[in-house]
């Protein structure tokens, strides 16, 4: 949920979509929405969403890190999030899970995602803070968050700076969470409970 898009116009107040039908549309994907379209829509649906928190385990198969990407808001802040995205229309949750964790660690990630990936949880995130843990002063969205282990080699690209690499006890800690966006902190710690991590 990082890319920012711009406000509906306060001042139109009609509902017709019409007036952006002259807009290009997605040549790959018709049924992407435009900047315009996309405010529209978030002014009066929910949007959904999949997160992925990128794990690497060791030999006997258990989780030795947690991978947490750093970037920059618009507004030049520093915070940690995890990989996140919308969901397309027509798109399947594993096909959208697997091209986000492209998106955002690069072709060479490796993600082992079974036929039917099933979440450990489902976040929704709210304008209002106080609502839920989670908040996207955008939107109402609802998210299904998936722990992933990943094989490759992680390059962070779109606008991650980097991916920091950390253990379960260092994840969990109140200053990683702190710097982390929307209540993502919390949903951490429930990635490491669903492991049985959390201590």
């Amino acid at each position: 949920m990082s890319v920012r898009t711009p406000d509906p116009d306060p001042e139109g107040g009609d509902d017709d979509l019409s007036r952006f039908s002259e807009l290009p549309a997605d040549a790959n994907n018709p049924a992407w929405l435009s900047e315009f379209e996309l405010a529209e829509a978030r002014r009066r649906l929910p949007m959904l969403y999949v997160e992925a928190i990128p794990v690497r385990t060791d030999g006997t198969g258990q989780v030795a890190e947690l991978g947490i990407l750093l970037r920059s808001t618009p507004i030049g802040e520093m915070t940690r999030t995890i990989v996140s995205g919308r969901v397309r229309y027509g798109e399947t949750v594993r096909d959208a899970l697997f091209r986000h964790i492209e998106n955002d660690l690069g072709p060479m990630a490796f993600p082992l995602l079974p036929p039917q990936p099933l979440p450990f949880t489902v976040a929704e995130y709210f304008p209002l803070p106080g609502v839920s843990a989670y908040h996207d002063d955008r939107q109402h969205a609802v998210s299904l968050a998936f722990v992933v282990p990943v094989t490759g080699t992680c390059e962070p690209r779109q606008d991650a700076l980097e991916i920091t690499w950390f253990s379960p006890e260092e994840a969990a800690s109140d200053a990683v969470a702190a710097e982390m966006e929307g209540g993502r902190g919390t949903l951490v710690r429930m990635a490491l409970a669903s492991l049985g991590l959390l201590r």
